[in-house]
């Protein structure tokens, strides 16, 4: 989230770079393997951060050690060591105060340590008219809208209160906390659920001895009688018993 956001202000700012160089952290290179569908189209895994500059026709190289990318590292080295260094100095203690020291400090660092590049040229793009960066720099994942219209994400719970036909759905989950929950491009309206339902506990039946069946008064058990010989005068037949 925090790699989405901060690539959504910078091209707010500079416009769509032609590509980006990164490392192989998760963030930005997926560990997981492809999938038969990717295996179909020639291409691996994408982290989400890879999937959104897709959609933004950004380029994305992987550096293969950091090394390969020395002089961000040793920047980053100068904001671990120097920098704290130099807030400490000034008592800086809040998050507030470190963010407007920055815009004094970054115009002197630049000026002692910048170097020129090669090319002047400036290959960022302008932002195309109605794009909505919102709905690229997020978190995409697909979820099942189950027979009650809910879908479980992130461990919680949502109702479905739009009516809607499909099996599945998509959750936006965006750089500022918000959800988003879309079926074919359309957005849903939801509202969470803050309690699950107790499930109702059935009563467990009684169950006794059976109760002996008593036969009426004029049962023809009641005319048996036992003996060689004898007949029942119940029966009609007059089969011999």
């Amino acid at each position: 989230m925090p790699a989405l956001d901060s690539f959504g202000g910078y091209i707010q700012r500079f416009g769509i770079p032609l590509s980006v160089y990164l490392d192989k952290h998760t963030t930005y290179k997926s560990p997981g393997k492809a999938s038969l569908e990717e295996e179909l189209q020639g291409i691996g895994p994408l982290s989400e951060f890879e999937r959104a500059l897709g959609e933004l026709g950004v380029e994305v190289i992987h550096a293969h050690s950091p090394q390969a990318k020395g002089r961000i590292e040793r920047f980053f080295g100068t904001l671990q060591d120097r920098l704290v260094k130099e807030m400490r100095l000034r008592g800086i203690k809040s998050i507030a105060e470190a963010n407007r020291f920055l815009e004094e400090y970054w115009p002197i660092y630049n000026r002692k340590f910048a170097v020129r590049a090669r090319g002047q040229g400036d290959l960022h793009r302008s932002l195309p008219q109605g794009l909505n960066l919102e709905n690229i720099l997020c978190v995409k994942v697909g979820r099942v809208l189950r027979n009650d219209f809910t879908v479980a994400y992130n461990k919680k719970l949502y109702q479905i209160e739009d009516p809607v036909r499909a099996g599945q759905v998509k959750v936006h989950e965006r750089p500022n906390g918000s959800i988003v929950i879309l079926s074919k491009d359309r957005s849903l309206k939801y509202r969470e659920i803050l309690t699950r339902p107790v499930k109702e506990k059935k009563q467990p039946m009684k169950t006794g001895p059976p109760k002996p069946t008593i036969p009426p008064k004029d049962h023809y058990w009641r005319n048996f009688k036992f003996g060689k010989g004898r007949y029942d005068p119940g029966i009609s037949t007059g089969s011999k018993l």
